[in-house]
């Protein structure tokens, strides 16, 4: 009698235990997504991320930033599902890539302007493309050498990992080194406050990054070539390029973007994707 009991009780704590264990695994995500690499793109795609799963609750997806070099090299080696990225791939991590039997697809998921950004009460409204560059090269230091206050110049930059940086070298500075006296900091948003701390600085961040700071940063208009006056940073102004300083924002995949991955660069490009591309302050591709 004491084997049959003991056999019984034994039988009721594996139903007990198989009870417990089936809500448990039913709650767990079933599919996970990762997405990794530019910090300009990290507010858009976590915006595009909170609604995907609300009609997804079977995905879990994360995001994080790090820049778009960070990314990159990330999909290279295999630890991102997608790679977030304001720039194009180089060359060289083509290669490194090709090496690693890892086929890179470029998928262009919405545009940005550049904003140039400065205190509130900086006087100076618009600077011409040249300006910019002898700016950021060192060669203008002086608020007054461009019409503004008897102040030295504090020159704010993303650091050499970020595609902003990239791609305001090879645009803006035409491929010319930042001035050693540039204060390279990790993040965008450690950019604005750095910008709304100090009357003398300037710092180029995203155009969803510009307007978010309203109020504690102000944008200046940049006058590209040919140009007559300063353009304003806007959808309309990047969408037509007559906003000198813009560029695409890219998702990459290792090879045409499959099953969980598809899905959600599907619906990034979906009319309802591309509307929350607008909402962040970004410009949707379609």
């Amino acid at each position: 009698m004491k084997k049959v009991a003991l056999a019984l009780g034994l039988l009721l704590v594996t139903a007990l235990t198989g009870c417990d264990s089936g809500p448990s695994q039913q709650s767990a995500p079933v599919q996970t997504l990762s997405v990794k690499g530019s910090d300009t793109m990290v507010h858009l795609v976590s915006s595009w991320t909170e609604e995907f799963m609300k009609a997804h609750a079977e995905i879990d997806i994360s995001v994080t930033g790090g820049g778009s070099g960070t990314g990159i090299a990330a999909l290279i080696n295999g630890t991102t599902d997608i790679c977030a990225a304001s720039r194009d791939m180089k060359e060289k991590e083509r290669k490194q890539a090709e090496g690693n039997k890892v086929s890179p697809m470029e998928i262009p998921v919405a545009r940005d302007g550049i904003a140039l950004i400065v205190h509130p009460e900086n006087p100076v409204n618009g600077l011409t493309l040249d300006q910019l560059r002898l700016i950021y090269t060192g060669k203008i230091t002086n608020w007054k050498e461009v019409g503004g206050a008897d102040t030295p110049i504090l020159l704010l930059s993303r650091e050499s990992s970020s595609g902003t940086f990239i791609f305001f070298q090879e645009h803006v500075l035409n491929k010319e080194d930042f001035s050693s006296s540039a204060r390279l900091l990790p993040g965008t948003s450690a950019l604005v406050q750095a910008v709304a701390a100090d009357r003398g600085a300037i710092a180029y961040v995203g155009l969803g990054f510009a307007a978010e700071a309203k109020g504690t940063a102000k944008t200046l208009g940049i006058q590209g070539k040919d140009q007559p006056a300063p353009v304003i940073p806007s959808e309309e102004t990047v969408r037509s390029g007559a906003y000198a300083v813009s560029r695409p924002l890219f998702f990459y995949t290792n090879g045409a973007p499959k099953e969980t991955a598809k899905q959600f660069i599907d619906f990034c490009l979906s009319p309802e994707g591309q509307k929350i591309v607008r909402e962040t302050g970004y410009v949707p591709v379609s």
